[in-house]
């Protein structure tokens, strides 16, 4: 028993000097990285890094804790047991199979379902429950602290070996086997060469924290009654299954299979490329998360100042009110006092004149009573005489008082009221990305200058004043074609910005316009640049090629096929106009040509009309060749043009029977475009609009006729003196060879015409080069190719 307890290793009695030299699984290895960093190795998943953290901890209690209560992260949230057969959602978080079973049924849709941990909505795949990957490694850590509970509870534990369990007590456990051995038994393991290298731990606590570095994975055998003993070593991609050999052979025949290791590095592989992308996001969010740290902490430092102006700017207008107060107080004293005076002194002159009529009455009053008439005579007319005086002076005195009792306040109370109510302001002075705005007047074109505006607005949407801002913009292609073009920047100085950039390439782009690293509004956006066919006039370059050049066809690494009728070859361009080499020779049998007109290539395998259609490789090797002179079905008479659509289908303008052939990729016929109105005469440019809708120039009806992929007429255009060649751009503007009116016309998708490129000599084939905004035109009498740029 000793040998077995105490060690907290596997034992060593059963493992070779070898074995125990040689480097640790991947699992060990990520077990003894958590026991001394206490972080997971770098591929595991952030889920197994949970799992890690909580298996330390679980580790790290004492056996009788472990026992009392397993880890939560074994524990599903739906039904509050140990997880069986868990199955991991797109967010990461596990649940019981047949928890998930119930938890779809109960929720009345079997479309999505809402995480049960982090509320996210979660699409079900098509095969339902079956179809959700399951945690495998989660199962596995179930089944450790099943190990674990089991070897550690009290008491003497049975061997799992054993028919009877006679042989005694348990001793060892077997990480491989998974089972409790007795010392009989593992006497035998040591002794059994294929058992002898299965690794031991005791049943001690110090040997049980080691136990999950030590255990395997219980190997996944096949369900298959007849072979259930196979491992699941091989994949199946189509069925998305782990397969057995014999399951593999049989049942899954025909699909795309591998070995598991070899699916599981592809996995590893695309698992640490995403580690890689998701650690520089994490780095970028960290970055961004202290750059919000520290605005906020700006932005407290900002509260407090604005706080401490508005308090001086308040305390401030509250110290003017009260002088102004005291001064208007002083005002109104003062002028009380002024009034108060000046109607004292009128009161004292009142009361003095008072008191010479109250004598003279007393007076006049006694000496009527008193008096004789000797003696009022003596007296004579002193008494009416100084009467009539002293009215005189009355009559220059008011007998009012000099002073209103008015004393007039005008404070305007309500004005300054309202004043104050509006009194200053808050706001956010700094600028808003996401609030500032762009404009553009001009419809952005192929190497023609396009503006942009751009004006700053704070997050109140007022209008940001000053300049200084890192305003940026780039232009790029949506196609991996195309370079990006960066914008020049103008800065006024007053929040406004004028953007310039020369797009230099037609089709889809995407605009991105930044302020300080941040999109302003309504960007990134798309944005479609248009040709200018307006400036087509004379050829940027001129190709000879001798021999009547006729279908002209451009391969994706930019040579420049043209058959040539009356050599009866193809000669194969550079983009500069040197010729490299040339295909084929005169005559009827397989890769010659007789009198080639049509050339269409699709990747790298090409397409000739002569009198047959040729099918050949872009090195010149013949391939297959398909139909035979005539009227019938897969038959021609001169087969003068050819394409292929998008579902591979052959298209072909026979020409003097006066139709369109449509065939499948073997050559096979399908159907026939019949001339029902008698204009449809000779067939001879073919082209598909964006709609995959047929536009045919034939030559002698002097227009364009429209059809459905399936054969239906849709309607004509174009007034077009015999209409050759034809090719038709992404936006669905139409550029039409006219043979007799010696020039090309071009027409908008609804068949207007908006241009004419004059001075050229009964024009054929033509082709655009949407890599470089090229237009190539074949000039048949003048053994020339012209390349227009737009």
């Amino acid at each position: 028993m000793s040998g077995f307890q105490g060690t907290g290793k596997p034992c060593g009695d059963n493992i070779t000097q070898s074995e125990s030299t040689q480097k640790p699984s991947k699992r060990v290895r990520c077990q003894q990285e958590l026991r001394t960093s206490g972080e997971p190795c770098c591929d595991e998943s952030g889920t197994h890094r949970e799992v890690h953290v909580a298996f330390k901890k679980f580790k790290q209690n004492s056996i009788e804790e472990n026992f009392a209560s397993f880890p939560p992260h074994i524990t599903c949230q739906l039904c509050s047991k140990h997880y069986k057969e868990p199955r991991i959602l797109p967010c990461l978080h596990s649940f019981c199979e047949q928890c998930l079973y119930k938890k779809i049924e109960r929720s009345g849709t079997k479309q999505n379902m809402e995480c049960p941990t982090c509320q996210r909505s979660i699409t079900i795949p098509e095969g339902g429950v079956n179809a959700i990957p399951q945690n495998l490694h989660l199962g596995f850590e179930v089944e450790v602290a099943g190990y674990i509970s089991k070897i550690g509870s009290d008491g003497e534990k049975s061997c799992d070996a054993c028919i009877d369990g006679s042989t005694g007590p348990a001793v060892v456990f077997c990480c491989t086997c998974h089972h409790l051995l007795c010392k009989p038994c593992h006497d035998h393991h040591k002794r059994n060469k294929i058992l002898q290298h299965h690794q031991m731990v005791g049943l001690d606590k110090e040997s049980l924290k080691v136990l999950s570095s030590i255990m395997k994975p219980t190997e996944h055998h096949c369900s298959h009654p007849h072979h259930e003993k196979d491992q699941l070593k091989f994949y199946c991609e189509t069925c998305q299954l782990l397969t057995c050999r014999d399951c593999t052979l049989v049942l899954h025949k025909n699909h795309r299979t591998n070995e598991v290791c070899n699916i599981a590095k592809v996995h590893r592989d695309a698992m640490r490329e995403a580690l890689v992308c998701a650690q520089e996001v994490s780095s970028k969010l960290t970055r961004a998360i202290d750059a919000n740290d520290k605005m906020a902490e700006q932005v407290g430092t900002s509260r407090e100042n604005a706080t401490l102006i508005i308090t001086q700017a308040f305390e401030q207008l509250h110290q003017t009110i009260e002088e102004r107060k005291k001064t208007l107080l002083s005002e109104m004293e003062t002028i009380a006092l002024s009034k108060t005076t000046a109607l004292a002194l009128q009161k004292k002159q009142l009361m003095k004149m008072q008191d010479e009529m109250d004598r003279y009455t007393e007076m006049t009053s006694l000496i009527l009573q008193t008096h004789t008439d000797h003696e009022i005579v003596a007296l004579g007319d002193l008494l009416p005489t100084e009467l009539k005086a002293t009215l005189k002076k009355i009559q220059n005195v008011s007998l009012t008082p000099n002073q209103s009792s008015d004393i007039h306040v005008s404070l305007h109370t309500d004005t300054i009221i309202k004043e104050l109510s509006i009194f200053g302001d808050v706001m956010d002075s700094s600028p808003s990305p996401s609030q500032s705005t762009w404009s553009s007047e001009s419809v952005a074109k192929v190497k023609k200058m396009y503006c942009i505006k751009v004006e700053t607005m704070t997050s109140k949407e007022e209008r940001y004043p000053y300049g200084g801002l890192q305003v940026k913009a780039e232009l790029r292609p949506k196609s991996q074609d195309g370079a990006v073009i960066p914008g020049k920047v103008e800065d006024h100085g007053d929040g406004t910005y004028t953007i310039t950039l020369t797009p230099q390439t037609a089709g889809p782009h995407q605009l991105f316009i930044t302020m300080d690293g941040q999109h302003v509004q309504k960007n990134p956006c798309d944005l479609y640049v248009r040709r200018d066919y307006s400036t087509l006039c004379n050829p940027y370059q001129v190709i000879n090629c001798s021999g009547g050049p006729s279908g002209i066809a451009i391969h994706d690494s930019g040579d420049i096929y043209v058959v040539c009728f009356s050599d009866n070859c193809m000669h194969v361009f550079d983009q500069a106009g040197q010729q490299k080499r040339t295909i084929g020779s005169s005559g009827s049998g397989d890769g010659q040509f007789n009198r080639p007109h049509g050339l269409f290539i699709k990747g790298d395998v090409m397409y000739v009309a002569d009198y047959h259609i040729q099918k050949l490789t872009t090195g010149g090797q013949f391939l297959k060749k398909f139909g035979q002179f005539g009227s019938g079905q897969g038959q021609f008479n001169k087969p003068i043009s050819v394409i292929v659509d998008q579902r591979d289908r052959l298209i072909v303008a026979d020409f003097c029977n006066h139709r369109v052939v449509i065939l499948d990729e073997a050559g096979t016929w399908l159907s026939t475009i019949e001339d029902n109105d008698h204009t449809f005469k000779n067939p001879c440019g073919l082209a598909l609009d964006p709609l995959g809708c047929i536009h045919v120039a034939a030559v002698n009806s002097n227009c364009i006729k429209v059809f459905t992929p399936e054969g239906t007429y849709v309607r004509s255009y174009g007034n077009v003196k015999g209409p050759s060649g034809i090719v038709i751009d992404e936006e669905g503007y139409s550029l039409v060879n006219e043979f007799s009116g010696n020039c090309l016309s071009i027409f908008d998708p609804q068949g207007s015409k908006v241009h004419t490129i004059g001075n050229l000599i009964a024009p054929r084939g033509v082709i655009l080069y949407f890599k470089t905004g090229s237009l190539y035109v074949t000039n048949c009498p003048g053994n020339t190719v012209l390349k227009f740029n737009l």
